[in-house]
């Protein structure tokens, strides 16, 4: 991270696509962070919070669903930091992988939290 300044400057001019890809990640990310502090409903004593292939669903208390906004937050700043690193070692199509695999991450996270609370 001693050459962050120069990382960025480096993607800027030769791969713009990784920014794209990169505020992408940054926005979804967000968007999860928010929607899973916005649906923790600390009221409710008992919600779904997994789901199993054998058992069902899962009952918990609220607190457990704070795991999608820490997902959220990991996968916004920690990732995209990552990616500079990835960049810096392996090379502009490998950074792409890394972050298009990321925002599939993200993606699934909405999809598991969406049917979590259409089942709550």
């Amino acid at each position: 991270m001693k050459n962050f300044k120069e990382d960025l400057k480096n993607i800027y001019q030769s791969e713009r696509s990784i920014l794209v890809f990169m505020a992408i990640n940054v926005i979804l990310s967000f968007a999860l962070m928010l929607f899973g502090m916005i649906n923790l409903n600390p009221g409710s004593s008992v919600i779904k919070i997994g789901y199993g292939d054998i058992g069902g669903y899962r009952d918990g208390v609220w607190t457990e669903l704070f795991a999608f906004v820490l997902l959220g937050l990991i996968f916004g700043v920690f990732h995209n930091l990552i990616a500079f690193k990835v960049f810096h070692k392996r090379g502009a199509g490998m950074t792409k992988f890394f972050l298009v695999i990321t925002m599939v991450l993200t993606f699934g996270s909405f999809v598991v939290l969406g049917r979590l609370l259409g089942e709550g």
